[in-house]
């Protein structure tokens, strides 16, 4: 669990750090959406040019690029076993009851490959727009339902606390359990089930520490005179450049041809 890097924040001053929140907000929407329009692996190609041209460009490492994947990887590899298990079509081999086929294996790697873009394309939004910044472009987008009575500033807060809680919460976990580690605890013989067994008494401390950092959060907000249902003024003011219309408009473009290429 240690140098999560999940939500965190990459101070870099690189062509995409510069571009207007929402741009890379929903330029990420629309390459996530767009994703599940892929039918063949070819297809993924230019998805997966564009996405290492914008990790080259904002300057990202590749050793964050790596650990962005690392918390998820286990979810993925589940994902891809029940794919792998589950799929009906020809037979390639057998593991006792278990059945791989030509068509599980194919769509256990479309699966796979999927989910890393996402991670990854979601990822940079993240590494590249700071929490004031996430907060200001989400608001934004969200103020034309404020006339419907939807609280789209509270709404913008809650998501950017929540992404920005992910690498908080790892590292306190991380910091608890080599503290019941140095007290003799053992996270790392036995299998996985008794790992994960091992692993239910750093939930209570951590929840406990979650909700007082939640109130210390709650009370340097209400120091500031943070209310809800009022407007605040910003020390930066976001406002649209031609450079962000014209990436908003290239990236839907790209978006809208690979959709039409698949129908055709």
């Amino acid at each position: 669990m240690a140098n999560i890097s999940i939500g965190q924040y990459l101070p870099f001053d690189t062509f995409i750090h510069r571009l207007d929140p929402r741009v890379k907000i929903v330029g990420v929407f629309l390459y996530i959406i767009t994703i599940f329009f892929v039918g063949k692996f070819l297809e993924y190609l230019p998805f997966v040019i564009l996405l290492i041209a914008m990790l080259t460009v904002a300057k990202i490492p590749l050793r964050s690029v790596l650990k962005s994947l690392k918390p998820l990887l286990f979810i993925i590899i589940i994902t891809g076993l029940i794919n792998l298990i589950t799929t009906q079509g020809n037979p390639v081999f057998k593991l006792g009851p278990v059945t791989v086929t030509e068509e599980g294996i194919y769509r256990t790697g479309f699966t796979i490959l999927r989910l890393i873009l996402i991670i990854l394309s979601t990822s940079v939004l993240t590494y590249t727009t700071s929490p004031m910044e996430l907060t200001y472009g989400l608001e934004k987008l969200f103020s034309p339902l404020k006339k419907f009575g939807f609280p789209a500033g509270e709404l913008a807060m809650m998501i950017s606390i929540s992404l920005r809680f992910i690498p908080t919460l790892f590292d306190e976990a991380q910091k608890i359990r080599m503290a019941q580690m140095a007290r003799g605890a053992d996270f790392e013989s036995g299998n996985i089930i008794n790992r994960a067994i091992s692993m239910i008494p750093l939930l209570v401390p951590l929840f406990i520490n979650s909700f007082k950092r939640s109130d210390d959060l709650a009370t340097a907000m209400e120091a500031r005179m943070y209310r809800i249902g009022f407007e605040r003024t910003k020390l930066n003011e976001i406002s649209m450049k031609k450079a962000d219309w014209l990436s908003i408009s290239l990236f839907t473009i790209f978006c809208i041809v690979i959709i039409v290429m698949h129908f055709i």
